[in-house]
């Protein structure tokens, strides 16, 4: 079995696995953009990359906000940010700068949902106020204890959980002395779009126009996107 075929089938068992929580969610998250709120998004290493695909992007929900927390992304060192994610309260005092309000929504991408720091900030959120979803992998939670002081995992500490399905260890390509080629990134990214795309339907089905941005690279869409932009002015663009 080809790479491609393996991950389609597990996009397929998340489909039909998550597909009443994908629904809860996200008209938890369509409660928050009508209500005026953000969607946050927050990921360590790989999982920030994640964060950020959704934020400012064509076709994409406006009201998304990816938290940057730089010791904990990968071009100050990718090491160096494995080694903080996993370090307990870093992260606080980097929250305590962010513009976090009651009622808004965080999404927290851990593929392992066993390390500190995003525990830490679903805590932080949940006790802010905030509508708190976590994207991780289950399969991880009876094999890999929490590396939380206090044993927690992602997925005891927030609102709700759509479950990646991600393999421990990632790879899913079978070798001769280990395994290959990680999933992670396909996974977390079409459990993300489809959670968001989800969201938008649930704002079209109250007969609300969704916040989506236009692609840049379209004639008259500028204009378009400047508009909600003006619109969602905590959002630094």
């Amino acid at each position: 079995m080809t790479y491609l075929s393996k991950v389609a089938q597990l996009l397929q068992e998340i489909e039909k696995s998550e597909d009443g929580p994908l629904d809860k969610v996200s008209q938890g998250l369509a409660n928050v953009i009508g209500n005026g709120g953000l969607i946050h998004t927050f990921g360590c290493g790989h999982s920030s990359l994640l964060a950020q695909d959704v934020y400012y992007r064509a076709g994409g929900l406006v009201p998304v906000r990816p938290i940057l927390i730089e010791c904990l992304m990968l071009h100050k060192g990718a090491k160096k940010s494995s080694d903080h994610e996993r370090t307990p309260g870093l992260v606080e005092s980097y929250l305590d700068e962010e513009d976090i309000q009651k009622g808004d929504a965080v999404v927290i991408l851990s593929t392992s949902g066993r390390n500190p720091a995003p525990v830490e900030v679903a805590r932080y959120c949940r006790a802010k106020g905030l509508y708190t979803v976590g994207l991780t992998s289950l399969a991880y939670r009876d094999s890999q204890p929490s590396r939380h002081p206090d044993g927690y995992r992602l997925e005891d500490v927030v609102d709700d959980v759509l479950d990646m399905k991600v393999p421990v260890g990632d790879a899913i390509m079978d070798g001769g002395a280990t395994n290959s080629s990680p999933a992670s990134s396909v996974l977390g990214a079409g459990l993300l779009h489809e959670l968001f795309s989800r969201t938008i339907l649930q704002i079209e089905r109250t007969g609300e126009t969704a916040p989506v941005f236009l692609s840049g690279n379209i004639d008259g869409a500028d204009e378009h996107n400047q508009n909600l932009i003006d619109t969602y002015t905590r959002i630094n663009f």
